[in-house]
């Protein structure tokens, strides 16, 4: 049906291979279509294509406020939850198996240390309202709770809380939070 990296986030949102068939529900669900399209304009070659995807794109961003460009990269298994008033940097990397809700921020810091964008790497869950912002790595399993604020460099096997951040060591820190890992 699509690219690899799509079925791959399919299969984060209902725990199976993408089929034909499953073409309706890529269109009458808002997380899965954003995901579509974004992976079509980012895997295909041909200019009036891309131009059609970034189309859609465009619409879905206006209707409910999915500000991630076609540009960035975004790691396979990308699941947004309620997906309204998300905001990425262009520059921000994503990896694998990212969970993100409605009203995140991840963005840049345009001066001091921290300048630049976020790094967030595999089985990231990201909750709702937290602000990500600077040059700063977020490791490997790591939960940030919601409404929380990012500025610092986060461990791998972490439970980020609060602003300022507090950092909470645990092993199982997305353990039922991240479903279905590609």
């Amino acid at each position: 049906m699509n690219s690899l990296k799509f079925s791959q986030d399919f299969y984060r949102y209902f725990g199976r291979e993408c089929k034909n068939k499953d073409i309706l529900k890529v269109i009458f669900n808002h997380e899965l279509r954003f995901n579509y399209f974004f992976r079509k304009y980012q895997n295909s070659n041909n200019k009036f294509l891309k131009l059609f995807y970034k189309i859609f794109i465009r619409q879905i961003r206006l209707k409910y406020g999915i500000e991630i460009s076609p540009n960035t990269k975004i790691g396979k298994g990308f699941y947004v939850g309620h997906p309204f008033d998300i905001t990425i940097n262009p520059n921000v990397i994503l990896g694998e198996n990212v969970n993100i809700h409605k009203g995140v921020t991840i963005g840049q810091e345009n001066r001091g240390e921290r300048k630049g964008t976020p790094i967030i790497s595999n089985k990231v869950w990201i909750g709702v309202n937290s602000t990500i912002v600077g040059r700063i790595k977020i490791g490997n399993n790591v939960l940030i709770a919601p409404n929380t604020y990012v500025n610092r460099d986060i461990p791998d096997n972490s439970i980020v809380v609060g602003n300022p951040c507090k950092i909470i060591e645990n092993i199982e820190a997305t353990k039922d939070y991240i479903n279905n890992i590609v």
